[in-house]
């Protein structure tokens, strides 16, 4: 059986073991799971740039006890320029770019949405910024050492990303992709971090960041100006949520793909699935899969401008009328137009019960691609995911793009209460499936559900066909019949990042906290 971590001081989950045992760090001095998770989310934007950074958003579900869940929406909005006029008149009338300054459309949100979370930790308790910022820091300025996973990616996407200003000055050496092994160091963002620190969080939006970054973009090309960094703040929401018959799941609200999540576990219980790994396990989750997201690609985007809320799609009756467009023995015709992502996942709980379920991202890797060499940041492309044609996703002045990114938290019927996620755009509402039911619903061990093979139907991370990919770590058995009933199956090499990165944190009634990560990924799971 494969062992996950426990203990009952603390407990972090993270895909690059530096922002684990940064967490850890901040958990041992008796900081909060809030606080853990702020370290963990500065180191991993140090020690994991090709996945995630400060110049990206950030989504939080926080748990505590006797409480309802809280949601923090770092997500950043269009500049005001933005328009589709805008982009026409510099030659883009049929899609925003993915790489340079006109994909660097939306304010970078996630250090406003810690922020917002610190604002949740008694004041008489907090510790100094600088507590939560040292191991970043360090990091930046003293270097960190190149994973595979980062040199890999950084080598296949260079030819989109060598040209755009400020990346190969920050992320390439001698003018070339680092290799795993090398030291990288960034000391411009390193003082950023420590600005941060000296000046206060909100020095990225109203302070010498902000006006940094904003004489930058607008030299560069984009939308971006100083007015729409003074108006950004994060938002406190309502998660989303479901009951099914394992407990009460939240998620994410619009913008984002949340409700995909829960619509997949809603129609997955209404199944009467009785065991794990089988074909009625697997191919109930990918049939439920796609009837959530044919409504996602309908109708998601800024919930401003949606035509109903998403929390109607999570009706009684509208999960039933889906689930009965489910076969549970023939697929689907597939495909669909997929979204793409490029993201992290950390879980954090703390002894005094708090449990946290946090996603970093700045959609595809290295995000636009363009860095700020007077801060080190480079600033995400989630605007490329607008529309410049009219829908609920159209490109406008402060309109919120569609996110793949959700933060997943449970409270199950026995009292235990469990974050988890992962990166893997497409990927992250079946990644998610797949593991919640495995452990919450067939009971299997938090770190063999994390460990066990998985599936992704359609694009994700790197990825171009919309097949059913199945690790190859799967029964023959099972994968013959899949195809027997309709599914376009394509074998990926075991432990693929197409997979995903996936990690857990579990309170257990007794005070246990445990936890799981990903062998796909770089990181650990670290209790005590």
């Amino acid at each position: 059986m494969l062992n996950s971590a426990r203990g009952l001081n603390g407990c972090v989950s993270a895909p690059h073991t530096a922002a684990a045992l940064a967490g850890q760090k901040v958990l041992a001095k008796g900081g909060t799971a809030i606080e853990a998770m702020v370290a963990a989310a500065a180191t991993i934007a140090v020690v994991y740039p090709h996945m995630n950074g400060i110049g990206g958003d950030g989504f939080w579900i926080i748990h505590r006890p006797g409480e309802t869940p809280v949601g923090i929406s770092g997500c950043g909005r269009a500049a005001g320029l933005a328009t589709p006029e805008w982009y026409a008149a510099r030659g883009h009338t049929e899609a925003i770019p993915a790489r340079g300054a006109h994909a660097a459309l939306t304010v970078p949100g996630t250090i406003a949405g810690w922020q917002a979370a610190l604002g949740l930790v008694d004041p008489a308790r907090r510790l100094p910024l600088e507590d939560l910022l040292q191991t970043a820091i360090g990091y930046a300025e003293d270097g960190m050492v190149v994973t595979g996973n980062q040199a890999d990616c950084t080598a296949a996407k260079l030819a989109g990303l060598q040209d755009v200003p400020g990346f190969a000055e920050t992320f390439l050496l001698d003018g070339r992709p680092p290799r795993a092994g090398e030291i990288l160091r960034q000391p411009a963002l390193g003082k950023t971090l420590r600005t941060l620190v000296a000046e206060g969080l909100d020095a990225a939006y109203r302070g010498s960041i902000a006006k940094a970054h904003a004489g930058f973009l607008e030299a560069a090309g984009s939308p971006l100006r100083l007015d729409d960094f003074y108006r950004y703040e994060a938002e406190t929401v309502a998660p989303l949520s479901a009951t099914i018959s394992a407990g009460r799941l939240f998620n994410m609200v619009p913008p984002t793909q949340g409700v995909s999540s829960l619509m997949i576990l809603a129609l997955f219980d209404r199944l009467g699935v009785t065991r794990a790994e089988g074909f009625d396990h697997v191919h109930g989750l990918i049939e439920a899969t796609k009837q959530a997201f044919i409504l996602r690609n309908a109708e998601l985007g800024d919930p401003d401008f949606m035509t109903r809320p998403a929390a109607d799609w999570l009706l009684e009756e509208a999960i039933a009328e889906l689930h009965r467009r489910i076969d549970t023995k023939s697929a689907l015709p597939w495909p669909h137009v997929a979204k793409a992502g490029d993201t992290i996942w950390m879980g954090a709980a703390d002894k005094d019960g708090t449990v946290v379920s946090f996603i970093q991202s700045v959609f595809w890797e290295f995000g636009s691609g363009l860095t700020c060499p007077q801060t080190g940041v480079f600033f995400q492309n989630r605007g490329a995911g607008f529309s410049l044609t009219p829908g609920p996703n159209q490109v406008g002045p402060r309109r919120r793009p569609f996110h793949t990114l959700n933060p997943a938290l449970a409270e199950l019927t026995d009292g235990r209460v469990m974050a988890y996620g992962t990166m893997g755009g497409e990927g992250q509402p079946q990644t998610q499936a797949a593991v919640f039911t495995r452990y919450a619903m067939f009971g299997e061990n938090l770190q063999t559900a994390v460990t066990a093979p998985r599936w992704l139907l359609g694009k994700t991370w790197g990825d171009a066909t919309t097949t059913l990919k199945l690790e190859d770590r799967f029964d023959p058995g099972l994968v013959a019949e899949l195809r027997a009933a309709g599914h376009e199956t394509e074998i990926i090499p075991a432990f693929s990042d197409l997979a995903g990165h996936a990690g857990a944190v579990v309170r257990h009634p007794s005070g246990v906290l445990e936890g799981a990560s990903d062998p796909r990924a770089d990181g650990a799971a670290l209790a005590f």
